[in-house]
């Protein structure tokens, strides 16, 4: 019999441990991974410190080249890129353009793959409203800017909690009120809150319910 092949979403705000463990989702189900969060990086990338006029064009011809290996550009890692992408994520056209690409991404993976599991802010709103398993993974912001705080310190970086913490309540306001594509759990969203749980024990939750629901699938 052949398997069905499934799309997973999640949303989160930042430093929740979706990325890591979207990464694990991936690796274990083999699923194509796409961190949407870097497209709008990526295409703040090409834009900085060019005088562009016709920027949605320029844009849209970018879109059309771009692919996952793109977004592995540690390039885009820059402060300057994430305040730049923060940005012209607010431009409904320039999301349009990022949404189109996740969508192919999520529905044409690879035969390969077993499917696809995309996260970001608006994936299981937006992005992917008919997703087979959806996940709002979070956690308190103090704790967020910790792991954010951490992650600094330990590549290097001259940082001030303090700092992170109030860039991070900032960015959570903006993602939760913005006009377009709001970040908010949908009602048919697992919530998984990672405030008092490691790495391991997050994603053996979110495990056991993949596991589940695939069950329940793949029965069909």
């Amino acid at each position: 019999m052949k398997l069905k092949r499934i799309k997973v979403a999640i949303d989160s705000p930042a430093a929740s441990g979706a990325g890591t463990i979207s990464k694990m989702l991936s690796k274990k189900y083999n699923l194509l991974y796409c961190d949407t969060g870097k497209i709008y990086r990526f295409f703040a990338y090409k834009l900085l410190g060019r005088n562009i006029k016709n920027k949605i064009k320029y844009l849209s011809q970018v879109s059309k080249k771009m692919d996952l290996k793109n977004l592995q550009n540690k390039n885009l890692l820059n402060d300057k890129i994430a305040l730049e992408a923060s940005q012209i994520a607010k431009n409904l056209k320039i999301r349009k353009l990022a949404t189109k690409f996740q969508k192919h991404m999520a529905y044409n993976p690879p035969l390969k793959y077993a499917g696809s599991v995309l996260d970001g802010r608006d994936i299981c709103s937006v992005v992917l409203p008919d997703a087979d398993i959806k996940f709002y993974i979070t956690a308190e912001v103090k704790i967020r800017a910790k792991r954010r705080f951490k992650e600094y310190l330990k590549s290097g970086k001259k940082v001030k909690f303090a700092e992170i913490l109030k860039s991070m309540k900032k960015r959570d306001k903006e993602d939760r009120t913005r006009t377009h594509s709001k970040l908010k759990k949908t009602k048919d969203s697992y919530l998984i809150n990672t405030t008092n749980l490691s790495i391991k024990s997050s994603f053996l939750k979110v495990n056991k319910i993949m596991d589940s629901k695939l069950n329940k699938l793949w029965k069909k």
